[in-house]
């Protein structure tokens, strides 16, 4: 594709060369550039691409792009084409839009946003809509979905190159509906710039990533410029933050909820240790919908995927047939056992998410709730008491381990963990290998315990020293459950956590 095509409408570019010569790529990876690339340079967190633009000249690119002031173009070779932009991270995303030709015009975009609930609320929106016919594909934190190809996914939201590419291969799949999971970081970064959304969702919001983001309102500002982006919104109204984002959305927007007059509102709601079960009004019809799913955030996810759905052209029916047998790796996932015990894996991860999933298992634990879980390091380390405090009050028993400790020492966010857990009457133990953890909890577990293996969810590494090793909790567990003593199984046979058991 000609350059001037690429660049052509995008606003503040200064330009030295030839604008109409041939770019293969675009790239923001120096180690990626080939002959006759076009490369951007990004500052970033831990690097400035900057540094590696004479790297890119060197392996061949014909076209460089970086950001005002941050580069002597003078020390750029003639012959290379010189790109200079007020923001090179927008500028990228806007070349990766006219470069795959907008994809994203040409399917209904939908964006869900939020601290949790993400992954769960654009499952339950591709379940519904294949019932109604749709073909769907989902861009998250677990995989990228196309039809029935399923690729692993590497950051919650793609960088923008990658994110467009993904978006011309759906569109020249003929998907009718792309639902992705928006991150604070990729809105905060830009990834998602100049995608067109015609519909965003808003879960909630609660203390996460305030080492990227350094304070609560820029994490809410991320979040609040999806509505910006959006032709519309569909926003929880009974978060506490949802106001304030209202206030700085500039799309009309419809509330879902349960408790704050919302437009949308869940009724009558029954939450069972396998289901969660409530009203709606449905076509001037007061209809039930059942969720496979524990818990009161099912119900507010439910909510925001039948907005978006019904808005999609799914009737009941689709609602019905799509939730109900929903299941979404890693949150609130029951690890099928024929133990005198339940088992559960959940990607909570944060101080909010661990103490809702805490409070939705104990309220129908007849046994006590044994808690396992770490903080990953290299992230905010503020919620690492909080988490401790959380599970030290809620927790029949705490097993503090260790999650994905990255580049940090696990024995030192397990003690910062326990400064929390230790303003508590909390029974815990310390167990830094994570599998070692596991096992402890298992063989503590007596009949009707139920066993929460919290922080990592769907993942299947862990990542240590940065490099990540293979380890899938549920994995562990299956293993650990086969070496647990006779006593322990369930005398009736039956598989703990199945939709029968109450």
């Amino acid at each position: 594709m000609k350059l001037l095509d690429v660049i052509g409408k995008i606003e503040g570019i200064q330009a030295r060369g030839n604008l109409n010569l041939e770019i293969n790529e675009i790239r923001c990876d120096s180690r990626l550039v080939g002959s006759g690339d076009m490369f951007v340079a990004i500052v970033g967190f831990k690097t400035d691409g900057h540094n590696y633009v004479q790297m890119a000249v060197e392996k061949g690119a014909t076209v460089i792009a970086v950001e005002d002031g941050h580069y002597d173009i003078t020390t750029i070779p003639e012959n290379i084409v010189v790109l200079v932009a007020p923001d090179t991270r927008k500028l990228l995303a806007l070349a990766a839009c006219n470069y795959y030709g907008n994809p994203s015009r040409e399917f209904k975009l939908v964006g869900v946003t939020g601290t949790k609930g993400k992954t769960t609320t654009t499952y339950m929106i591709k379940s519904i809509l294949e019932k109604a016919g749709k073909k769907v594909g989902l861009i998250g934190t677990i995989a990228n979905i196309i039809g029935d190809k399923v690729v692993e996914s590497q950051r919650t939201t793609p960088e923008s190159i990658d994110l467009q590419k993904m978006f011309r291969e759906m569109a020249d799949s003929k998907v009718d509906v792309v639902v992705m999971e928006v991150s604070s970081h990729s809105l905060a970064l830009d990834r998602v710039y100049g995608c067109a959304f015609d519909i965003a969702v808003f879960t909630n919001l609660t203390q996460d990533h305030l080492d990227f983001h350094g304070t609560f309102d820029n994490y809410l500002a991320a979040k609040a410029k999806l509505f910006t982006m959006a032709k519309e919104g569909y926003v929880n109204c009974d978060d506490m933050y949802a106001k304030k984002l209202m206030n700085m959305a500039t799309c009309p927007i419809t509330t879902y909820g349960i408790d704050n007059n919302p437009y949308v509102a869940a009724r009558d709601i029954i939450i069972t240790n396998s289901y969660s079960d409530f009203k709606l009004p449905f076509n001037k019809v007061i209809e039930r919908i059942k969720v496979d799913i524990p818990g009161r955030f099912t119900v507010y996810n439910a909510l925001a995927a039948i907005c978006v759905s019904v808005r999609l052209g799914a009737d009941f029916q689709n609602i019905i047939e799509g939730l109900e047998n929903i299941k979404v790796p890693g949150r609130s996932e029951i690890v099928p056992t024929t133990r005198n015990f339940t088992v559960m894996v959940d990607y909570a991860h944060s101080p909010d998410s661990l103490e809702n999933i805490l409070k939705a298992v104990k309220s129908y634990t007849k046994g006590k709730v044994i808690c396992v879980f770490g903080c990953g390091g290299d992230r905010d380390n503020a919620k690492r008491p909080m988490m401790g405090e959380i599970s030290g009050k809620i927790a029949g028993f705490t097993v503090i381990t260790s999650d994905n400790p990255r580049t940090e020492k696990p024995e030192e966010i397990v003690k910062q963990i326990e400064v929390g857990i230790k303003n508590t009457n909390g029974k815990y133990k310390v167990i830094i290998d994570r599998k070692k953890a596991i096992e402890y909890a298992l063989r503590m577990a007596e009949r009707n315990d139920l066993v929460l293996v919290a922080g990592k969810g769907h993942e299947t590494y862990q990542e240590i020293n940065g490099e990540k090793h293979h380890f899938d909790d549920r994995e562990v567990i299956a293993e650990a459950l086969l070496h647990l003593p006779p006593e322990k199984i369930d005398n009736r046979g039956e598989k703990r956590g199945t939709k029968n058991r109450k």
